[in-house]
């Protein structure tokens, strides 16, 4: 009987093997990206204390995106979260893809906040 490939399975596995490398803290905050079918969504988290310092998604109706699912709309939530976290005096982190494959909609977003002034 063959064993059915379970992609988030994989994905979240992935993802636990990267936060044990990798923490978010006060001076150097975690960028988390998460991506939905629909939606992607970035968070800059401090886990010292366990509080998020900035974020953004396409659900953010101040974006003004035509469509969520596409390479343009992770851009525009990488320029959104960099400079949320600019705003909040964050200028490094560390980027944690949350086991997704770099590239598509996550390289966009992480291309998007660094050439909007994020240092990772």
């Amino acid at each position: 009987m063959l064993k059915k490939i379970d992609r988030n399975a994989s994905r979240i596995k992935r993802h636990k093997r990267i936060r044990n490398k990798i923490s978010g803290t006060e001076s150097c905050p975690r960028l988390s990206v998460y991506r939905s079918s629909a939606h992607i969504y970035a968070q800059i988290i401090d886990d010292e204390n366990g509080r998020t310092l900035a974020q953004a998604s396409t659900l953010d109706k101040s974006l003004g995106l035509e469509s969520t699912k596409n390479i343009e709309a992770a851009k525009e939530v990488g320029k959104s979260v960099a400079q949320r976290a600019l705003d909040a005096g964050i200028k490094e982190v560390v980027f944690d893809r949350s086991g997704y494959v770099y590239h598509g909609r996550i390289k966009a977003l992480a291309d998007a906040a660094r050439e909007a002034g994020l240092q990772f």
